[in-house]
C-alpha cells in the first residue's frame, strides 16, 4: 500500500514536471511597449522607426519618419541588413501587433535591439497620435 502511494506520487510529480516543461514558452528578447511609451521612445532621433506592413497599408498612413519593409516579403531579412543599423534601436510596428512581433523576433535573432508597438498603428490612430501619408 505504501509502495503504491510512493509510485503514485512519483508519477504525479513526473507528470506535472512534464506539463510545466511543455507549457513554458521562450521569453521574447524584444520589449513590447504601450502606445504612449512607444511615442516617448521614438522621440529619440537615434531610434529607427520600422513599419512592417505592406506598401499599400503604409501609403494609407504611417508614423512620421518610419521606413517601410514588408515582413511578409521573402527578402525582408536581407533588406533589414541593408537598411537598418544594428548599433541603433529599432521601433517596429504593424497594423495590430502580430506581424511586428514576428519581425521583432527575427530582428532580435539577428542582433538588433527591438521595441514593438504592442497594439499596432490601429491603437496609435485610435489614441489620436500623429500619422503622415
Amino acid at each position: 500500500m505504501v509502495l503504491k502511494s510512493i509510485y503514485f506520487m512519483f508519477f504525479v510529480c513526473v507528470f506535472l514536471f512534464g506539463l510545466m516543461a511543455c507549457s513554458s514558452k521562450p521569453k521574447d528578447k524584444f520589449v513590447n511597449l504601450s502606445t504612449d511609451d512607444f511615442e516617448k521612445l521614438i522621440e529619440n532621433d537615434n531610434v529607427q522607426r520600422l513599419d512592417v506592413r505592406t506598401v499599400a497599408e503604409y501609403s494609407e498612413g504611417h508614423i512620421p519618419g518610419s521606413i517601410n519593409l514588408n515582413v511578409l516579403d521573402d527578402k525582408f531579412s536581407a533588406m533589414t541588413d541593408s537598411v537598418l543599423d544594428k548599433s541603433q534601436p529599432v521601433a517596429v510596428y504593424c497594423r495590430s501587433g502580430k506581424r511586428s512581433r514576428n519581425a521583432a523576433r527575427l530582428l532580435t535573432k539577428k542582433g538588433y535591439t527591438v521595441y514593438n508597438l504592442d497594439k499596432g498603428i490601429l491603437n496609435w490612430i485610435e489614441l489620436g497620435k500623429d500619422i503622415e501619408k
